[in-house]
């Protein structure tokens, strides 16, 4: 992948949805070469697909946190599901180190949030954890 690669891709997680005409403006390129470089890269597994982001993706939630989860015995994959099917968890990781898991959590309070917090404490097998608010996010790619 060259350099132009990685500015298309760029502009890409910037906009997926840009004209091919916009790209090649913003590149300095064809909307031939756009494209051709758009389908080898697709071709190539380096764009792995194209997704929508919905109103709930892109609205900062007013009170977020990463909630790291210590669990006992093997009971990590029914713990994973509960956490799933709770409507303030955003996703669940598995990881490795001193944490079994990580969790994104999103509530509109504070009081909900521990609340959240409070429930997932609850949870069978889970024995230890740790929750940080998430300040402000800057996410890759976006402007």
């Amino acid at each position: 992948m060259d350099e132009i690669d990685q500015r298309l891709i760029a502009e890409l997680r910037r906009d997926g949805r840009a004209a091919l005409s916009d790209l090649a403006d913003r590149l300095a390129l064809s909307r031939a070469t756009v494209r051709a470089r758009m389908e080898r890269l697709t071709a190539r597994g380096e764009i792995a697909g194209f997704t929508v982001l919905t109103r709930a993706d892109v609205t900062a939630a007013p009170v977020r946190g990463l909630m790291m989860i210590g669990i006992e015995g093997r009971g990590g994959e029914k713990i994973m599901a509960r956490l799933a099917g709770l409507p303030a968890v955003m996703a669940v990781h598995s990881t490795n180190g001193k944490w079994d898991l990580i969790v994104e959590l999103s509530t509109q309070t504070l009081l909900e949030l521990d609340e959240v917090i409070h429930r997932i404490r609850n949870i069978e097998g889970v024995t230890t954890s740790e929750t940080n608010l998430l300040l402000s996010t800057r996410k890759a790619g976006r402007r």
